[in-house]
């Protein structure tokens, strides 16, 4: 059987008709640059996290770069985040003329170990980025006691995370500001590039507002040196009328996983996701480690499988980062996961048939290759 990594033409079609419908009001209103469609979503969304405020953007990146800039985070400065994480994370902090100045993460939730964050914190230290990777939150209560101690903000990137819990609190509402990524393929994708900033602070979402919009508090009338990073008028249609489907994708999604752990879990050589005890992972991403981690992947591709690696090197190793003098064993968990990551087909579409026949050749490759150079249990 083959199965595909991720498909979008069955994620869309039950909704199809609405979104036509919310298309042809965004035409016939002639609302594409920002407008009333975004403002909508702006609430919907804020509401859904449980936040005062939203802002609309062009991307996740645009997202985490506009929050860092309306803190003030300028040259000179360090940010703290983690080196397992998209390029973007690290990129927003490039743009702001900081440095970027990296931890380690968990080894289980994949995310920024609380218990080295204090020892990376020094004057410079101007914001804290935890990446809830994958559709995990990280442990923010130790995070956020430590930068509250510290008076250093927090800016979450929430952009995997869509929906996913921490005690309760929607991921993106704990910090200062949650960033969040719409490109297609998240748990809640627009059709086309999209971000927005959810903030409490009324303030700091008025900042981005007028950052996004070439600096203007109001037209022609510039107060800062800012950016084109408006969200469009049909990619806010959208979003409001996938943001309606986002909550029963999450459950599909979570369940998928609970069925991959359980097909999975008995197989020594696959260490299946780990789900932290204090929140709800929401899947974006369902990533296993194995040992020979690209002979497995082509060994999938060849049974029509499609997997995906996440992130095969980690952002301290790229060579756009060489200058922080980072080497190979700075930062040895996330260097292990890059060599291991295995992402499987996660979509909320996939029936129990697909993640049956994923399981079942997963298996077959791996037991193929034995023995392994080392038990991962």
């Amino acid at each position: 059987m083959k199965v595909p990594f991720l498909d979008l033409s069955a994620h869309h079609q039950p909704m199809r008709e609405q979104l036509d419908a919310a298309i042809r009001d965004v035409i016939d209103s002639n609302a594409f640059a920002s407008g009333p469609f975004v403002a909508a979503f702006e609430r919907e969304f804020a509401q859904y996290c449980g936040s005062d405020f939203a802002v609309g953007v062009g991307s996740g990146t645009d997202a985490l770069w506009l929050s860092l800039l309306a803190l003030g985070v300028g040259p000179g400065d360090e940010v703290i985040t983690v080196p397992s994480t998209f390029m973007a994370t690290a990129e927003a902090i490039s743009c702001c003329a900081a440095r970027p100045k990296f931890v380690d993460i968990d080894e289980r939730t994949y995310t920024l170990d609380p218990n080295l964050l204090e020892a990376a914190i020094t004057p410079k230290t101007k914001a804290i980025i935890p990446v809830h990777l994958f559709g995990q939150c990280a442990d923010m209560d130790p995070i956020l006691e430590i930068a509250a101690r510290r008076g250093i903000p927090v800016v979450e990137d929430a952009c995997q995370a869509h929906g996913a819990l921490y005690k309760g609190r929607k991921a993106g509402a704990m910090g200062v500001a949650g960033c969040f990524s719409f490109y297609p393929g998240k748990n809640l994708g627009a059709l086309g590039e999209a971000g927005a900033v959810v903030t409490g602070d009324q303030g700091l979402a008025e900042k981005i507002r007028i950052l996004r919009d070439h600096g203007q508090h109001r037209k022609y009338y510039h107060s800062k040196i800012g950016w084109n990073a408006r969200m469009d008028g049909i990619q806010g249609a959208v979003l409001s009328v996938k943001l309606k489907h986002l909550d029963v994708g999450n459950v599909k999604r979570h369940s998928h996983a609970l069925l991959y752990d359980q097909l999975l879990g008995e197989t020594l050589e696959i260490i299946t996701p780990f789900e932290a005890p204090y929140g709800r992972h929401v899947y974006h991403v369902y990533a296993v480690r194995v040992q020979n981690r690209n002979q497995v992947l082509q060994a999938m591709s060849d049974k029509g499988i499609g997997c995906a690696i996440h992130y095969p090197i980690p952002v301290h190793l790229q060579d756009a980062y060489r200058f922080l003098g980072c080497e190979k064993g700075c930062f040895p968990v996330a260097e292990t996961c890059a060599e291991e990551f295995l992402s499987l087909p996660m979509f909320p579409e996939l029936t129990h048939a697909q993640i049956h026949a994923v399981a079942d050749e997963l298996k077959l490759c791996i037991s193929s290759r034995r023995p392994v150079s080392k038990c991962l249990k």
